[in-house]
């Protein structure tokens, strides 16, 4: 199956010197990024909807078989807190994602810390996800007048369409939100934390977003957890799942090592080795 390992976003000062190779301007850290890992989580999505124009540059500038993880937006996930938020899901995929085409990968949904479960809400929520294109554009084109740009509705290059989510309240730990998101074929994220440190699946693929590792005095991967990591995913790969692991946020000064030592654990190459 295909693995993918990578980052969340690609714009980060220190990374300059470190990850990015001096004198690169910085309108070209995309396209370097992108011969170096297999996806990026795009993260601008989560504080406001961006436009078409946007999503094509940045697929135009990546290599090709690279793909985008996309956000959600904080409008759904912290303050409709996935309730009754049908018209901003409509606004959110009318804004431009379908512009990524075949470089569109899957959409992460990140919950806030105090979002108890509610399997009622979680049903509703998981009902309205599109998971083709045509489900896709039967939604987007209710879009209203909040979207400044015409919606896009170019489904051309576009396969199905995943889903994970990002839950960190400990209530949704129960086998009923693990069932329920198995119903609709959604991941639930993958999170390698001490108080998160489950690696069950809950659909046909995975998504990590890896901030551990799941030890109390841990203070970053070692190669020893890179090597664990790596035969984790062979046995999901062997499984027949497609696998997203990025490394985030808590040591993100070695996101991109990390990500790049694991794919070579993985014996996967690409363009820039």
């Amino acid at each position: 199956m295909t693995i993918r390992t990578g980052t969340a976003g690609w714009v980060f000062e220190p990374w300059r010197g470190t990850f990015y190779p001096d004198g690169l301007v910085q309108k070209r850290e995309l396209a370097w990024s992108s011969s170096r890992l297999g996806t990026i989580e795009i993260n601008a999505t989560f504080r406001a909807n961006q436009k078409p124009a946007s999503f094509g540059k940045w697929a135009a500038e990546t290599r090709e078989g690279f793909v985008f993880s996309v956000k959600g937006p904080q409008l759904v996930t912290h303050i409709r807190r996935l309730r009754n938020c049908r018209a901003e899901l409509a606004n959110f995929f009318a804004s431009g994602p379908l512009a990524l085409g075949a470089k569109l990968g899957p959409f992460i949904w990140q919950l806030p810390p105090n979002l108890a479960l509610d399997l009622a809400v979680l049903e509703t929520f998981l009902a309205l996800l599109p998971r083709t294109g045509a489900d896709y554009v039967a939604l987007a084109q209710d879009a209203d007048e909040r979207l400044k740009t015409p919606p896009f509705l170019d489904t051309a290059g576009i396969g199905p369409i995943r889903h994970a989510i990002e839950a960190r309240h400990p209530s949704w730990d129960v086998p009923q939100a693990r069932a329920l998101l198995a119903r609709h074929n959604t991941a639930l994220v993958i999170s390698d934390t001490p108080a998160q440190p489950a690696r069950a699946l809950t659909a046909d693929w995975a998504y990590c977003r890896l901030q551990g590792p799941a030890r109390p005095d841990a203070t970053g991967y070692t190669p020893a957890d890179i090597a664990d990591w790596a035969e984790q995913i062979r046995s999901w790969d062997a499984a027949g799942h497609d696998v997203f692991a990025l490394f985030v946020h808590e040591d993100k000064l070695h996101a991109p090592a990390n990500a790049i030592a694991l794919r070579q654990a993985l014996g996967i190459t690409l363009p820039g080795d």
